[in-house]
């Protein structure tokens, strides 16, 4: 049953007004929030992605099962990692997908948090500038969506990453598809600026953990496979600045990668709706630790010294735990 939508009020005004001043005193090159963490330090937030179609394809149900999760870790916020609206967007701030894929579906206390979000390869099929737009924030003040930013909290630094404009077939091979780049073009000239601007941002963050996130994967065994223009222009940027995870979503599914030469973890959260059943490619068995090719969604816990990771399945089932620490930190 759909509720009532989230009612603008003075405080998320406020909000708005105060991520606008951030970013206007932000000597930052790209644009920073902060997060404040719970008492003892830590955070704890889920992470869905590829989900936005009016509750169909399981999306009701894995919102459902967030809500239970949410509430059991007592979360912070909750990060989308792009694909927010099937099939090709939003046609614009009043397009009614916003409330019918978003406010009424994700509908739980636990939920009605900050929901840090990124664009996927289907947000630019639309208006994009709709969803980057604040007053999608005013419709529902949990919403908060830009091309890439930082969220810096006390012991992490998260870097939210456009990724999109990287892939050479939007460009080249679009299938009939129209994509919005407006803000983008001169393509060039803007992943330029932007692995600049990504580089800046790692070697600057002191945080005890560094988190990026995008859409697309850079590793994968599922449909897509490898991003090929992120392993070239990205991957050697979260290797050089010793970059714990980089979170994605595009494969429709859950899938956790680790690295033979650096310490990156890969991790996929692309189950929020529609999956793609038994479309696997082989990879190494060190360096794939889990694949589940159906809905679901991941949740993860940062402390000072401890960075844990489970993934859930459609039922709430916890299909993949995995934990590390900080080599000082760590018990022998």
């Amino acid at each position: 049953m759909a509720t009532q939508r989230s009612k603008p009020n003075s405080a998320s005004l406020i909000f708005v007004a105060i991520l606008y001043l951030c970013f206007l005193t932000s000597k930052a090159k790209l644009q920073s929030l902060q997060h404040a963490s719970k008492a003892d330090g830590s955070l704890s937030f889920l992470v869905i992605g590829d989900w936005g179609r009016r509750g169909a394809y399981n999306q009701s149900l894995v919102a459902f099962q967030m809500g239970k999760i949410g509430e059991k870790l007592d979360i912070d916020f909750v990060v989308s990692t792009g694909d927010n609206f099937y099939d090709n967007g939003l046609i614009g701030v009043d397009d009614p997908a916003f409330e019918e894929s978003f406010t009424n579906i994700y509908t739980a206390a636990s939920l009605h948090k900050i929901w840090y979000n990124v664009l996927g390869n289907h947000d630019y099929r639309g208006n994009v500038k709709a969803q980057l737009s604040p007053i999608l924030r005013y419709r529902d003040n949990r919403w908060v969506c830009f091309r890439s930013y930082i969220v810096n909290s006390e012991n992490v630094d998260f870097f939210f990453i456009d990724t999109s404009p990287f892939v050479n077939k939007y460009f080249n091979d679009t299938k009939g598809h129209s994509y919005d780049w407006r803000g983008v073009l001169p393509r060039k000239r803007y992943l330029s600026k932007l692995v600049k601007d990504v580089d800046f941002a790692l070697r600057q963050s002191t945080a005890t953990w560094k988190l990026v996130i995008g859409h697309h994967t850079i590793k994968s065994s599922g449909h897509h496979g490898d991003t090929q223009e992120l392993i070239a222009h990205l991957l050697p940027l979260l290797q050089a600045n010793n970059v714990d995870l980089y979170i994605s979503g595009h494969e429709h599914g859950l899938q956790h990668i680790s690295s033979l030469d650096s310490s990156v973890e890969f991790l996929t959260s692309g189950g929020g709706s529609k999956a793609w059943r038994g479309d696997l490619k082989w990879m190494k068995a060190e360096e794939l630790k889990f694949y589940y090719d159906g809905q679901g969604f991941m949740s993860v816990y940062i402390s000072q010294t401890q960075l844990q990771i489970s993934f859930y399945d459609v039922f709430g089932n916890v299909l993949h735990k995995w934990n590390t620490c900080k080599l000082h930190y760590c018990e022998l």
